[in-house]
């Protein structure tokens, strides 16, 4: 077996971005090799993920989640192996996944908060997609807050991401005619012909947006599922139906106003009282109760064969800042993964 090295790489982010982030944001640092303690396990990262909500915590500002601090690594959720175990909760050899691990290529946990995958129902990077954070709130946000009924109209931001390609799965396994827009026509055309969504819009080329939608949704919106906010939000709420939901996943069009400076809200925001409509935001954190039910219910499709999903991979850690601000340029297809490392070493 390959001897494991003396250092190790870290991505740190180096200072706060003001609008979009940039490269010279980040920095890569080399650290000495993590030794585990008692009770604690030697954790190689073979995949991480990057993830649009990481915008947030990059700015010094009170969130739901703490800013990530200068001159220390990002973190993050994995899917890695473990090397030492020291009576750590998993054992070496395992397969694990969780957040913690951070932009880190070897990190020491004792477990706590980790699940132990199984590469055999899914590849290890679903757990850290379809499997993981994503595609939790997914489930959650069109399940619990959306309430989809048979028979009802669900249209989908960002429908081809991570988070949204599964809700378009979920919302046609309940009975749901779904609509979804994307950014890209080969995005639109995997929607149709994989996610099996009735009808796809491509934002970027189609003109009038809730023209474009609302072609395709003739008996109006019943559930939006929100990933993008701005013009978006504005059609959504205009073709809303009454008693219709909105979950509110996140709104990436704004990720990146700059710090400070106040920015208008839909002019049309009146409509959730005329319409009697319901939006609710949500963090997929507020609701651990769910893991099981999320862990059994798409785990049951996946084996079926119900539930499809696509990933944009970048190679090694050092391209990590490079796959993150490419989730606001649009080009990832499905979950945007670093691969870190092998799966197993030689």
């Amino acid at each position: 077996m390959t001897p494991l090295p003396k250092t190790v790489r870290e991505v740190r982010l180096k200072s706060r971005p003001q609008g979009m982030p940039q490269a010279t944001d980040f920095e890569i640092a080399e650290v000495p090799m993590p030794v585990p303690g008692d009770g604690q396990m030697l954790i190689r990262t073979v995949h991480m993920s990057v993830d649009p909500y990481m915008r947030g915590r990059m700015s010094d500002r009170k969130s739901y989640a703490p800013p990530f601090e200068l001159g220390k690594a990002m973190d993050g959720r994995f899917v890695g192996e473990v090397m030492e175990s020291k009576g750590g909760r998993f054992e070496k050899g395992a397969y694990v996944a969780g957040f913690g691990g951070g932009w880190k290529e070897y990190h020491v946990a004792d477990g706590k908060g980790l699940l132990q995958v199984d590469p055999d129902l899914a590849p290890l990077p679903a757990w850290i997609g379809v499997l993981g954070m994503p595609g939790m709130t997914a489930y959650v946000g069109l399940l619990d807050i959306g309430q989809p009924k048979p028979g009802e109209t669900v249209f989908v931001s960002a429908a081809s991401g991570a988070v949204g390609a599964l809700v378009c799965q979920i919302a046609k396994i309940k009975g749901c005619r779904v609509v979804g827009s994307a950014g890209s026509d080969e995005k639109c055309r995997w929607l149709l012909d994989e996610a099996g969504v009735d009808a796809a819009v491509n934002y970027k080329t189609c003109g009038d947006l809730e023209a474009a939608v609302a072609q395709h949704c003739p008996d109006g919106i019943d559930v939006y599922f929100e990933n993008v906010g701005g013009e978006h939000l504005v059609a959504a709420l205009n073709l809303m139906n009454m008693h219709g939901r909105i979950a509110a996943c996140g709104m990436i069009s704004r990720y990146n106003d700059a710090d400070g400076k106040p920015q208008p809200g839909p002019h049309n925001l009146f409509l959730v009282v005329g319409k009697r409509l319901r939006m609710q935001g949500f963090i997929v954190s507020d609701h651990a109760e769910r893991i099981g039910d999320f862990q059994r219910d798409v785990g049951g499709w996946i084996r079926a064969g119900k539930v499809k999903w696509k990933e944009t991979v970048y190679d090694g850690l050092d391209r990590s800042p490079e796959a993150f601000l490419g989730l606001f340029k649009g080009d990832n297809f499905g979950k945007m993964v670093v691969r870190v490392g092998p799966e197993r070493l030689g």
